[in-house]
């Protein structure tokens, strides 16, 4: 029957018969879809990365057809909870396989993932209708966070000091990173190692070095550090010598 008219609907409803073959008359109608489902994509699998769970599968060849398109579909929901949410829609594109990264996790949870593949029919005039094919089998992740956030970028070091106490200030590019916590900032001297001379991590891109004396030469680096203590690579240096 869907072969025969893939953008088709049937229509169901329910009549009740008493003992005596009475009826009290039709339920609401049904209109159910004549379009084919897909098989689940197959390879499902989930890999936790710095940016959020990448979800990929790969998909059986789709034969295109006028007013139908595909959808890969991913829902999600916590370990032991009935409840689960849309995450993310991927369209056909074609390809064999499908990519999607959940950037909406929260870390140190654990997160069951499966996908279908839904049918669209978009007729003209009409409201689409959708019918999803089977879920693949669950995949199981926990969100442990050994990512550190960006590195940050952008570092100058300016001195100042004529008429005053001589200090070099630092300034740098802000990081963005949905679970970053602070900076840290170290400093070196020519032959020296890095050495952090904050003592708790800075909230703000900046930082003013009082701690200087004439004639030297000081070499600057940033790192950025998360909500966990995940501390990001140094930055490129900056210098800058004190008169």
């Amino acid at each position: 029957m869907e072969k025969d008219n893939p953008l088709g609907f049937v229509t169901y409803a329910v009549e009740a018969l008493n003992k005596n073959g009475r009826s009290a008359g039709l339920s609401n109608q049904v209109q159910v879809p004549l379009a084919e489902t897909l098989p689940p994509p197959h390879n499902f699998f989930a890999q936790v990365t710095g940016q959020g769970v990448v979800l990929t599968g790969t998909g059986e060849p789709i034969t295109s057809r006028p007013m139908l398109r595909y959808v890969y579909r991913i829902y999600r929901r916590p370990e032991g909870s009935p409840q689960q949410i849309l995450v993310g829609q991927v369209p056909d594109s074609g390809e064999a396989t499908f990519t999607f990264t959940d950037p909406s996790i929260e870390w140190e949870k654990t997160y069951e993932y499966h996908a279908n593949i839904a049918t669209v029919i978009a007729r003209p005039s009409q409201p689409e209708a959708q019918v999803e094919g089977e879920d693949t089998p669950d995949v199981r992740v926990f969100t442990h966070d050994i990512y550190p956030p960006a590195v940050p970028s952008g570092l100058q070091a300016v001195f100042s000091g004529p008429g005053q106490l001589p200090f070099i200030d630092l300034i740098w590019a802000p990081v963005t990173d949905l679970d970053f916590a602070g900076y840290n900032v170290y400093r070196h001297e020519p032959g020296s190692p890095p050495e952090k001379i904050n003592t708790e991590p800075l909230k703000t891109p900046t930082y003013r070095d009082a701690a200087v004396s004439s004639g030297k030469t000081y070499s600057y680096s940033v790192s950025s550090v998360d909500s966990r203590a995940n501390e990001s690579v140094r930055s490129e240096e900056a210098s800058e010598r004190v008169p």
